[in-house]
C-alpha cells in the first residue's frame, strides 16, 4: 500500500486527528488538502493533549513530512499561534519536515470579519465558527483570492487587496453598518506574517508528484466529515470545500494515482455541532449524558455538540459519495454505559422505507428506523470485545457491507484495535 486516506464520514468531529497519527507512524508523508484552521483534531499523547487546526498531525512524527496543500485556505495568524504552540510541546518545525503550498489562498481580516457579521447580522445563520472559511473559498472561486506566493511582495499584495475589498467595503459600510482594516494596514499585517511563513513555502505539487514516483508512502489528511461537503453535505448547513475524496484531486493531487484504501472515521454514535437537521439526534436527558461523557464540545470553537443514535442510512450514503473502502469506529467506551442501545438502519420518507440517503434529501422529512441493540460494557482489556459489542459492530458491517478496521475506545494511541485482515502501509 503507497497512499492512504482518512476522511471523516459523519458531520465531523469523529476523531480523526488520533487516527491520522497513528497511522502516520508508519507513513512518509502527511498531507492536509482542504479547509481551514476551522477544524480540530486533538490528539493525547501519554495524557498530554495536542490540538492541531491546520497543520497536519504527520508533525508528531520526526521522520514523517507534513504538507499544507493548495487546497487549504490558509490564516497566517493562526499558522504562527500553532507553530508556538508546537514549540511548547517540544516539536521542531522546520522546511525539512512541514511544507506550505505558495498556491494557497490566504484568509484576511475581510473574510473573518464578513463571516462574523454574517452569522450575527446575516439572514440566516449556518453555524460557522467565524474563521472566514466560507468567504475565503468565496474569493477563491470568484478568481480574487489573495494567494500566499502574494504575501511576498508588498506591492503585489497592495494591488490585490485593493480589488479584493471593492465589493466587500459596500458590505461593511452599508449593510452591516461595521468598521474594517485599512488597505495598509491589511497589507502590512499580511506582509509581516509572510516573512514569517516564507521559510515553509514552496510548490507541494511538485514535492508530492516527486514522492509518488519515489514509492514514498502518503497519507491525505481531509478534515470535517462528507456530510458538510458543499456538494454532498446537508445544504446549506455545510462547510465550503470539498471533505470527500474529490478534495485529494483538487486539493492537492495523486499523478496519476488512485487512493489504495480509504477510511471512513465514524463515531460509534452521531454528533452535529451548529445548525441543520439531524434525523437520530436526542433532545433528551440520554443525549446530554451521551454529550457529557463523550465530552462532546468542538476543539476548535469550544460549542457543544448535538448527540444521537448511529446513523446507517447516511454513513451508506457517505461510504458511495467517497468510496470508502473500511470504517475506524472511535469514542466506542462512551457506549459501554448505556443501559438503553439503539441504530438507525433505515428511514421512513415520503411513505417509503429507504436505507441510503442521497445529494438533497430533505432530512427534516425522514423518520429513523431503529434497531434495538444489548448493551455493552467492555472494559476493552486483552483487545477482547464482548459478544454484545460484537453484534453491534456486525450489524453496521452487515448493513454498509464494509468492514470495521479500527475500533478505538479512548483518546489515547494505545487504546485502539485493530480488526480483520487490513494491512496499513505493510
Amino acid at each position: 500500500m503507497q497512499t492512504l486516506a482518512i476522511i471523516g464520514s459523519q458531520w465531523g468531529d469523529e476523531g480523526k486527528g488520533k487516527i491520522t497519527d497513528l497511522l502516520g507512524a508508519k507513513c512518509d508523508v502527511v498531507v492536509r488538502y482542504q479547509g481551514g484552521n476551522n477544524a480540530g483534531h486533538t490528539i493525547v499523547v501519554d495524557k498530554k493533549k495536542i490540538v492541531l487546526h491546520v497543520i497536519p498531525s504527520g508533525i508528531l512524527h520526526p521522520h514523517t513530512t507534513s504538507i499544507i496543500a493548495h487546497g487549504v485556505v490558509f490564516d497566517p495568524d493562526a499558522f504562527k499561534a500553532e507553530l508556538l504552540d508546537a514549540k511548547n510541546a517540544g516539536i521542531n518545525l522546520t522546511f525539512n519536515n512541514l511544507k506550505v503550498s505558495e498556491n494557497c489562498s490566504v484568509i484576511t481580516s475581510y473574510h473573518k470579519l464578513l463571516d462574523q457579521l454574517r452569522e450575527t447580522k446575516g439572514p440566516e445563520k449556518i453555524g460557522t465558527t467565524g474563521k472566514g472559511i466560507g468567504p475565503c473559498y468565496e474569493d477563491k472561486v470568484a478568481r480574487k483570492a489573495i494567494k500566499l506566493k502574494d504575501l511576498f511582495d508588498k506591492d503585489t499584495l497592495m494591488s490585490r487587496l485593493k480589488k479584493n475589498l471593492i465589493e466587500k467595503e459596500a458590505l461593511f459600510k452599508h449593510l452591516y453598518n461595521s468598521s474594517f482594516p485599512t488597505v495598509e494596514e491589511e497589507a502590512t499585517r499580511l506582509f509581516e506574517l509572510g516573512k514569517m511563513v516564507k521559510p515553509f513555502v514552496c510548490d507541494t505539487f511538485s514535492y508530492l508528484s516527486n514522492c509518488i514516483s519515489n514509492h514514498k508512502k502518503i497519507l491525505y489528511e481531509g478534515a470535517q466529515g462528507v456530510l458538510l461537503d458543499i456538494d454532498y453535505g446537508s445544504y446549506p448547513f455545510v462547510t465550503s470545500s470539498n471533505t470527500t475524496i474529490g478534495g485529494i484531486h483538487t486539493g492537492a493531487g495523486l499523478m496519476g494515482k488512485s487512493i489504495d484504501e480509504v477510511v471512513g472515521i465514524t463515531k460509534a454514535y452521531t454528533t452535529r455541532v451548529g445548525e441543520g437537521p439531524f434525523p437520530t439526534e436526542l433532545h433528551d436527558d440520554l443525549g446530554k449524558k451521551i454529550q457529557k461523557i463523550g465530552n462532546e464540545f468542538g476543539s476548535t470553537t469550544g460549542r457543544a455538540r448535538r448527540c444521537g443514535w448511529l446513523d446507517l442510512p447516511l454513513l451508506k450514503y457517505s461510504i458511495k459519495a467517497s468510496n470508502l473502502t473500511s470504517l475506524a469506529l472511535t469514542k466506542v467506551d462512551v457506549l459501554r454505559r448505556l443501559t438503553d442501545l439503539k441504530i438507525c438502519h433505515a428511514y421512513r420518507f415520503r411513505g417509503e422505507t429507504i436505507d441510503c440517503a442521497w445529494p438533497g434529501i430533505d432530512m427534516n422529512e425522514v423518520e429513523p428506523i431503529y434497531t434495538d441493540m444489548a448493551p455493552f460494557h467492555d472494559t476493552f482489556k486483552n483487545g477482547s470485545l464482548s459478544k454484545e459489542l460484537g453484534a453491534y459492530i456486525k450489524l453496521i458491517e452487515d448493513t454498509l457491507k464494509i468492514p470495521i478496521s479500527i475500533v478505538a475506545y479512548g483518546p489515547e494511541r494505545s487504546e485502539i484495535i485493530f480488526t480483520g485482515a487490513r494491512k496499513f502501509f505493510i
